[in-house]
């Protein structure tokens, strides 16, 4: 393989920069060149695609969102527009490819497999809501901007003795507010995976303030409901002053943390060693802190789910 390309699909997340560089630089270490395609899938059927040099990543690792620029595009998911991506693949000699991103771009990168271009998929998202790999780069990045966030909610919390509800991204995936439940102390969280405990949460609260608990935080995955319809039924529920805060999207922006930055390069790097083996139609993941790789197609068919023991422990020290 003399020719790879790279691009960064969907919805950004911090860390990609890194995966970025890592494929740039693992690439050329074995003297192969490397081509971003930016813009993503539509980059690829545009034909906004340059040759990347080692100075090209320099400065980046450090970066939140993707140098390559990411857009969602409807065109790729059909034939003709596959095929135009294919013509700009051979009118650039591009042996190989490496797809950043989620679910959605994962199915491109399986369909250019299919029609004979290899591709690897690296999972960018901060959802955290791919199976086969623990950890999807940006996660733990946003999972600390959410922990910053309400810990500085809390202290307007406890002063004024409210009750605060809060929303958190995380599509139709529990895993940020679960991790962030647990770790900021949350008396309630919920997620989509699981059903609606209302009655539980009215019930935790009221024991709360009647042992004197002045204040209480309640974490709401966006997947779950709106965060402002929960409030106002906890309020009508208990009559205790509510207030909500959605969090949006401070949560994908920001400079990576240093997990996040490790994580990326290992799998950037990962793919590149794939493309070389002669691997394709897969995804690189991270289980029990090894690399390894799964069929794109096997990933896409499974589903998604939280830890539940994670979630048991949570309920457990918010009594």
């Amino acid at each position: 393989m003399k020719k790879i390309g790279v691009l960064t699909s969907g919805g950004d997340a911090p860390g990609m920069n890194a995966a970025i560089r890592a494929v740039v630089r693992k690439s050329i270490y074995h003297e192969i060149e490397v081509y971003g395609i930016k813009h993503g899938f539509q980059g690829l059927i545009d034909g906004s695609i340059e040759k990347m040099e080692v100075g090209s990543v320099g400065d980046i690792i450090q970066r939140g969102g993707t140098k390559l620029y990411s857009a969602r595009c409807e065109e790729f998911k059909t034939e003709e527009g596959q095929q135009k991506g294919i013509e700009q693949l051979r009118k650039h000699e591009i042996e190989g490819l490496i797809v950043i991103g989620g679910d959605g771009s994962f199915m491109g990168a399986k369909k250019l497999t299919e029609k004979g271009y290899p591709c690897i998929g690296v999972p960018g998202t901060i959802d955290n809501d791919i199976p086969g790999t623990d950890f999807t780069i940006g996660f733990d990045t946003a999972l600390n901007t959410i922990i910053d966030a309400i810990d500085k909610i809390r202290d307007t919390a406890t002063s004024h003795e409210r009750t605060y509800v809060i929303e958190v991204m995380g599509r139709n995936a529990g895993d940020l507010a679960l991790w962030s439940g647990l770790a900021d102390g949350a008396e309630s969280v919920i997620v989509p995976e699981m059903d609606d405990e209302f009655a539980e949460v009215i019930e935790r609260l009221k024991r709360g303030h009647d042992r004197g608990k002045k204040h209480s935080i309640i974490i709401v995955a966006e997947g779950a409901g709106s965060g402002v319809d929960f409030s106002k039924r906890v309020e009508q529920a208990t009559d205790l002053e509510t207030r909500v805060t959605v969090l949006g999207h401070t949560q994908r922006g920001g400079s990576p943390t240093a997990s996040d930055r490790v994580l990326a390069s290992r799998l950037g790097a990962y793919a590149v060693d794939l493309l070389i083996e002669g691997k394709a139609g897969c995804m690189v993941g991270i289980e029990n802190n090894q690399l390894v790789n799964h069929d794109i197609l096997e990933v896409l068919n499974r589903k998604h789910s939280v830890d539940m023991d994670l979630y048991r422990l949570s309920k457990e020290l918010s009594i």
